[in-house]
């Protein structure tokens, strides 16, 4: 059984370092080296310049401590089958799961530690003595693993295991990680569900009823009532704003907003393959470049949404030009070249 967890746990790893280079390119690695360098300059200007009423630090410090202790879910490596296949060696599986506890706790729980560790200096900025802020992080240390303890502990029944629950919490931890890949590159086994949302639905009657808008009127049926697309839009279109809003310079804004919209975009692209399960869309009479030229129309027009956003919360001419220019790139020619290799 132990074998068989290992290798479970190795070949997810494996596909996971298969992502990692559509991640960490370039482009991201860059953008990343702007971000922490500007999060470093932003701590040290706290530090140097610590505010005298200090109850908005500790309100995000205590809101980060929650976020850390409830972070990380164990990691099971259940599958769906196992249900029926492993019923009949559900203690050994029990004891498989306490081990992914034990490695979930040792895992962020130094995760935990080593963010504790770099708030330090604000620990005593408020009046916090190295051998207090040592305490702390030990009992905050100790306060995770009976969180952790409890996720584990939610996995049983008296009886035994509750299969059902436990798989179900693998798959979304693992389809959580999967979306995050799918952020850079196409991954496959994402599974995503479907919501009817009937307050967005006089969104879609606005749309002009043409048969040559065939594909965007399935095009927005997928992107309001999917499970996917529309929280990602909004979660973007968030992050975004909120780096036009607080983010200083402006140009270091703009690039983060404009990475946010080229980031919604290229996860858009999936909606030219959403409905190719569904054979009756073939039996439609409408042109093949059809499919094509309707999801160029229906991105743009969400791209345009993003820039007129983006261009109501710019605070510089600086963040215009940046943001307008992207805009341009990627309507004019990014959407055009990807939409082109997804067809040939």
């Amino acid at each position: 059984m132990e074998q068989l967890f290992r290798k479970r746990r190795l070949a997810f790893q494996k596909r996971q370092l298969k992502y990692l280079p559509y991640v960490f390119n370039d482009h991201f690695v860059l953008v990343l080296m702007f971000l922490l360098g500007y999060l470093l300059y932003q701590y040290s200007q706290l530090l140097a310049h610590f505010p005298k009423n200090r109850l908005a630090v500790i309100l995000v410090l205590i809101s980060l401590v929650q976020f850390l202790l409830g972070f990380g879910q164990p990691a099971t490596y259940l599958e769906a089958s196992d249900s029926h296949y492993l019923l009949v060696k559900e203690e050994e599986v029990l004891l498989e799961i306490k081990k992914s506890g034990k490695d979930s706790f040792i895992l962020w729980g130094t995760f935990q530690t080593l963010c504790l560790v770099l708030l330090a200096p604000i620990f005593l900025k408020l009046g916090l003595s190295v051998v207090s802020i040592g305490i702390v992080i030990l009992l905050l240390l100790v306060v995770k693993w009976f969180i952790q303890d409890y996720k584990i502990n939610q996995l049983k029944t008296p009886t035994g295991l509750n299969w059902k629950l436990a798989i179900e919490k693998e798959r979304h931890r693992q389809q959580k990680i999967l979306t995050f890949y799918s952020l850079f590159t196409n991954v496959k086994g994402i599974t995503s569900g479907f919501k009817e949302r009937p307050y967005l639905t006089g969104l879609l009657s606005k749309l002009p009823q043409k048969s040559t808008l065939f594909w965007t009127h399935l095009y927005a049926r997928a992107f309001l009532r999917s499970a996917d697309y529309l929280g990602l839009f909004i979660r973007l279109l968030l992050l975004s704003s909120l780096a036009l809003w607080f983010i200083q310079p402006p140009y270091l804004a703009a690039i983060l907003a404009s990475l946010c919209n080229y980031l919604l975009l290229f996860q858009l692209l999936a909606l030219y393959h959403h409905f190719d399960y569904h054979y009756l869309t073939s039996l439609y009479p409408v042109t093949p470049t059809l499919k094509k030229k309707n999801l160029l129309l229906f991105l743009r027009g969400i791209s345009l949404v993003l820039w007129l956003v983006e261009m109501l919360l710019s605070h510089s001419l600086l963040n215009i030009i940046i943001i307008t220019c992207v805009f341009l790139l990627l309507n004019l020619f990014y959407l055009p070249y990807k939409l082109k290799n997804i067809i040939d």
